[in-house]
């Protein structure tokens, strides 16, 4: 029987993308990243919820060499981009980058596929995000495909079931499946709730309101 393991943030996209495939692909694995991200105590706790809900295992996976070198508002003390600061696109994806985590996440995940039989990969790439974050690409995703061709013998297939919507449709897509919004956590910083201002906040709010999804709103932005 077909298996698949997610990476898993505890995010729009990836929670999403669980509910998506869960039946369809057989999601028995999420892999959550604590890369020494502002937010990783309140990803991961999302996660674990998540997890529970759809009856998933969870991991956690420490990369403490990433948070080392890593520089940039993700990580380090510098400000999360914010207001204003996100007019600049360029600028604000440059300000959040973190060294190659969707690549190296990718492999990881390759890596429980190769061990365990996984025969795919989901993660929460998505169309509005790719305009700035090429790790989020179709382009990205096929390259790995290709990679993993070569670099595993069970050859798992990245699949990334969001790849052509942006924050609106994931929403609508959320709201037509009864995927429970009110377990994401897809704020920036380390704080309880939404910080509402941040850009992965801004995106989700924004979509909740095109989406009219009012009670979401009340309960993720307090």
């Amino acid at each position: 029987m077909t298996k698949s393991i997610i990476l898993l943030s505890g995010g729009l996209d990836s929670l999403v993308s669980l509910g998506l495939t869960k039946e369809e692909l057989n999601v028995t694995l999420a892999l959550t990243f604590d890369y020494g991200q502002k937010s990783a105590s309140k990803e991961i706790e999302a996660a674990a919820k998540i997890c529970e809900y759809y009856g998933v295992e969870h991991k956690i996976i420490k990369l403490d060499f990433l948070r080392e070198i890593t520089k940039t508002a993700l990580v380090s003390s510098e400000e999360v981009p914010a207001g204003k600061a996100l007019e600049n696109e360029d600028n604000s994806a440059k300000s959040v980058w973190v060294p190659n985590r969707n690549g190296l996440f990718l492999n990881i995940a390759a890596s429980y596929a190769d061990s365990f039989g996984f025969e795919n990969i989901i993660i929460g790439a998505n169309k509005e995000e790719a305009k700035t974050f090429s790790d989020n690409s179709a382009k990205f995703i096929d390259s790995v495909n290709k990679e993993f061709e070569y670099s595993t013998q069970v050859h798992p297939k990245v699949v990334a079931p969001l790849i052509n919507y942006n924050k609106n449709d994931i929403v609508m897509l959320a709201l037509s499946k009864n995927i429970p919004l009110e377990l994401t956590m897809s704020c920036y910083q380390s704080r309880d709730g939404h910080c509402g201002v941040c850009e992965s906040c801004t995106r989700l709010k924004h979509a909740l309101e095109n989406n009219h999804a009012d009670e979401y709103i009340k309960q993720l932005f307090n």
